[in-house]
């Protein structure tokens, strides 16, 4: 039989996805499943996005140009520049979704045995990228009891050495929902600047910030403008994870050179995707203020009923709509696969994803999982009900 490669055998299973079978199976069973597992918000998309498909009229569904449609990264700039990310429409380039321009960035910027360092708890596929670009991941891991805050900039410069090539941040951050505040990304900046490192910067949650703190963008740091690698995506802003759009966007204009030979590679971003993404732009501004509304909810109502949980406990994110939460268990991932394969409470259970898999320091997230808060607040009351019974259930089993 041939042997499959090295890296598709390093490759990591999505702690997100990993256990979706079990839950087709709970569903097969008639369970009913509350994914609290993926960030796919019930949110319904913007009417001026869904329009765009109503009315297409086109004969040809063709390619686009492999960096996109430029009316829509002209109409891109004037988004950008209400948060005082000043970009030309040549800065920008369409990818598909915002995971396309993670994995871009890397494999345009680290050679095989280059090292990226990740404050973690991270987004799971940034390590899927960085096998893919035969990259490492360097952890530096940030703490529940400090509210996942920046790690302490000494610990970032134990893991900087000749192979060192970049930082990766989340800001606001998923898995955890923290906000870097401007201390925090002026020490970074400080990083970059001393060692000469990319700084890419993946930004989808801006439009979520629950707090009087400023949102920072790498963007707004004066003095590395070549090292920023800004990722951006509209699957949360608009509700559209499906349509598969997002951005690189750098000054570096060798960087952008270099991205272009994948994007012509590739051949061109959704056709169909972008059409609605520039459309969504003219969404009405109530749109985002129902929709920040009703995320500001559904965070109080959940983290307020995970803390009275015993044994849980979660800090407060500041944006995206996710958490982390410390759970009394032994082993997380083996709880949450439980949930779904032998737990059931009044015809329910919940699917979770193990924070371990958010991880890449061995031992890390044992007791943790990321909880989406993308449900309306009912099944998310009805989903706590269940944790706290399954909690009080797997506890009394007898231990192998």
């Amino acid at each position: 039989m041939p042997v499959i490669s090295e890296r598709g055998i390093e490759m990591p299973n999505s702690p997100i996805r990993k256990l979706a079978p079990l839950s087709d199976s709970a569903k097969a069973r008639g369970l009913k499943v509350y994914h609290l597992n993926i960030g796919q918000p019930d949110i319904a998309t913007p009417e001026a996005g869904l329009d765009a498909i109503r009315n297409l009229d086109r004969k040809i569904l063709e390619y686009s140009p492999s960096d996109g449609y430029r009316s829509y990264r002209e109409k891109l700039v004037g988004y950008y520049a209400k948060y005082n990310i000043n970009v030309s429409a040549d800065d920008i380039i369409i990818t598909t979704g915002g995971s396309e321009a993670v994995l871009f960035a890397f494999l345009a910027c680290l050679d095989p045995g280059d090292e990226i360092i990740v404050p973690e708890p991270a987004y799971a596929n940034y390590m899927a990228f960085a096998v893919s670009a035969g990259a490492v991941i360097r952890g530096v891991s940030s703490t529940i009891e400090e509210g996942f805050s920046l790690p302490s900039i000494d610990k970032f410069e134990e893991l900087i050495n000749e192979r060192t090539k970049g930082i990766m941040i989340c800001n606001p951050n998923n898995p955890t929902g923290y906000l870097y505040t401007r201390a925090e990304m002026n020490q970074i900046k400080s990083l970059v600047q001393k060692h000469d490192l990319f700084l890419f910067s993946d930004e989808v949650y801006r439009e979520f910030i629950y707090t009087g703190s400023p949102y920072i963008s790498a963007c707004h740091l004066v003095g590395i403008e070549d090292n920023v690698v800004l990722i951006d995506s509209v699957s949360k802003r608009y509700s559209e994870c499906g349509i598969r759009i997002g951005a690189l966007i750098t000054k570096n204009k060798e960087l952008r050179n270099t991205v272009m030979k994948f994007c012509q590679a590739r051949l061109s971003p959704p056709l169909i995707g972008q059409i609605i993404a520039e459309a969504s732009l003219d969404a009405d501004p109530d749109y985002f203020r129902d929709t920040y509304d009703e995320y500001v909810e559904r965070r109080k109502f959940l983290i307020d009923g995970l803390n009275r949980i015993p044994g849980v406990y979660s800090p407060i994110p500041m944006g995206a709509f996710y958490t982390v939460a410390r759970l009394p268990v032994d082993d997380a991932d083996k709880f949450c696969a439980w949930c779904l394969s032998d737990f059931e409470y009044d015809g329910q259970t919940i699917f979770m994803a193990p924070a371990s898999g958010f991880y890449t320091t061995a031992g890390l997230g044992k007791d943790e999982v990321r909880i989406a808060y993308v449900l309306n607040k009912e099944d998310l009351g009805n989903a706590l009900i269940v944790l706290e019974k399954a909690l009080e259930t797997y506890n009394s089993l007898p231990r192998k």
